[in-house]
């Protein structure tokens, strides 16, 4: 046999092999999801976000909502009312870490675990918080001592006369007004020149012009 055939004789086995299913070890390399594949590397300087959890938890009743009053010593919105949440840590998704953080943070166990919307707050050229906001509703009124500050219930009617993290009047009744099936919500936070809160929320109208865009 001459090499030149031995070479075409080769090539027609390898592409036989791929045919039948066989010796594909090298696309399957290709096709493989490991952690390179992910790009991070290549995403160095693209944008970037932190990932936080907030959850607004009704009580067993559904009147009240529990409310964390920051201590006075707290890094961030120091004796003001927010919801309970906190960081994801590697290996969960973000219904495990919203359930995580309320326990942790309250003692309590929680059902009706619902994502109700995610908002997306810039903060630097490249980099920003990510906060998946939950709604979850709980077993019991009995919470723990918390190193964050005090827990409160607080009847619905009542929410708004208290002094609120900043963009819980607007964020509040998206969170726990919508139907349990509604979509998750869409915001995006961003400062203006003076560092005020900008609070823009993703509407059918937005949306649709967004899917008309021709990218």
């Amino acid at each position: 046999m001459t090499q030149s055939a031995f070479v075409l004789r080769k090539k027609c086995q390898s592409n036989l092999n791929h045919a039948d299913g066989t010796n594909h070890s090298q696309d399957q390399r290709k096709m493989t999801m490991g952690k390179t594949a992910q790009g991070l590397a290549a995403s160095s300087q693209r944008y970037t976000v932190v990932p936080r959890t907030l959850c607004f938890i009704l009580s067993p009743e559904g009147d009240d909502v529990l409310l964390l009053k920051g201590a006075p010593t707290k890094r961030i919105w120091p004796n003001r009312y927010n919801g309970v949440g906190g960081h994801l840590e590697p290996g969960e998704d973000v219904y495990a870490a919203a359930v995580r953080e309320v326990r942790e943070e309250t003692g309590l166990s929680v059902r009706e675990v619902r994502l109700r919307g995610v908002i997306n707050i810039p903060v630097k050229d490249r980099q920003g918080i990510m906060v998946f906001v939950f709604t979850a509703r709980a077993e019991s009124r009995q919470v723990m001592p918390s190193e964050e500050g005090t827990l409160q219930w607080v009847s619905r009617d009542r929410l708004l006369s208290l002094e609120l993290v900043e963009d819980l009047p607007a964020l509040l009744p998206r969170a726990l007004d919508a139907p349990p099936d509604a979509p998750p919500f869409s915001g995006l936070y961003t400062y203006d020149k003076v560092d005020r809160l900008v609070i823009q929320w993703a509407t059918p109208e937005s949306r649709a012009q967004i899917n008309a865009t021709t990218y």
